[in-house]
């Protein structure tokens, strides 16, 4: 009898809520006979656990019933708190209590391990204010309506179900249900504007939720290569990481992905520091537009 199973089985049971002894054996891939001989070894283990005949009966745990902390390993006891600690830094007031709970019972001390910072060098904390506000309604399941800046220039008012908020490449993005466009959006929390918090709660199921792709993708994405000079090294290695090559000279080189709609003015950014290698006709367009750039201000 494979002790594991047994824990699975109560899991799966506190998880759910209910199941059917041959529910159980599909699962764990036993026959309903070895089903019927774990719950009995559960049920003498002291975990009160009852079976209802019937239509809508099956396998319960009491509802009061509670896994005692003793069946946590240490390693789960540390992760726990890890990720609260995670929580506390996205400035939850009610972790720092609930830490100090834990802790003790555990009789583990939380490790601070991380702070999370919205403001940068030049902006207030208004960022801040929205990822709390943000927090709040995916807590609650409540709507939300702000204005929204897209890539395509004016902004809209959007009424949105918020399911969570995702830390995506340095920014952060809201993904919910949006009622405008009928279906789920991101959301880059720097393009939200006038957020309010409505009265109205939603209902969706997990379920319901579509999967996340891997990656977020608003814009159509054109695949360039750069090389770069050792004097914008800096730079470079801050919004490129370990995707950059390097030659003997110390040029630098960088294939990416990069959003058609703000190529043009990112790569001028960088002056006379980059230069395009890929693709050709991005190159020959790029010349052109620096050619007449130089030609507008020799008149």
């Amino acid at each position: 009898m494979g002790q594991g199973r047994l824990f699975k089985i109560v899991y799966h049971l506190l998880d759910k809520g209910r199941a059917t002894a041959p529910e159980l054996a599909e699962k764990f891939e036993v026959s309903v006979r070895t089903i019927y001989r774990d719950l009995d070894a559960i049920s003498a283990a002291g975990i009160p656990i009852y079976t209802v005949q019937g239509k809508g009966g099956g396998i319960f745990i009491l509802p009061e019933f509670v896994l005692e902390k003793s069946l946590l390993t240490p390693q789960e006891k540390e992760q726990i708190l890890m990720a609260l600690q995670g929580l506390a830094a996205a400035e939850d007031s009610r972790t720092d209590e609930l830490l100090t709970k834990l802790g003790g019972l555990f009789r583990v001390q939380g490790a601070n391990w991380i702070e999370v910072d919205f403001s940068d060098w030049h902006k207030n904390t208004a960022g801040a204010e929205l990822f709390d506000e943000l927090k709040r309604a995916v807590f609650s399941c409540r709507r939300v309506s702000f204005s929204y800046f897209a890539g395509e220039g004016g902004g809209t008012v959007r009424t949105v179900e918020p399911v969570k908020l995702i830390f995506k490449s340095k920014d952060w993005y809201l993904y919910g249900f949006c009622l405008l466009r009928n279906d789920y959006r991101f959301f880059k929390l720097t393009r939200i504007k006038n957020l309010t918090l409505l009265p109205e709660t939603f209902l969706r199921k997990k379920a319901d939720v579509p999967e996340l792709k891997p990656t977020i993708q608003q814009e159509r994405l054109i695949s360039v290569r750069l090389k770069f000079s050792p004097a914008a090294a800096f730079r470079v290695y801050d919004e490129f990481t370990d995707t950059v090559e390097k030659d003997a000279q110390g040029s630098l080189y960088v294939t990416v992905d990069m959003p058609e709609r703000t190529l043009y003015s990112y790569i001028l950014s960088y002056g006379d520091a980059v230069e395009i290698l890929e693709p050709d006709e991005l190159r020959r367009s790029m010349k052109e537009k620096l050619t007449r750039m130089a030609e507008k201000y020799k008149t």
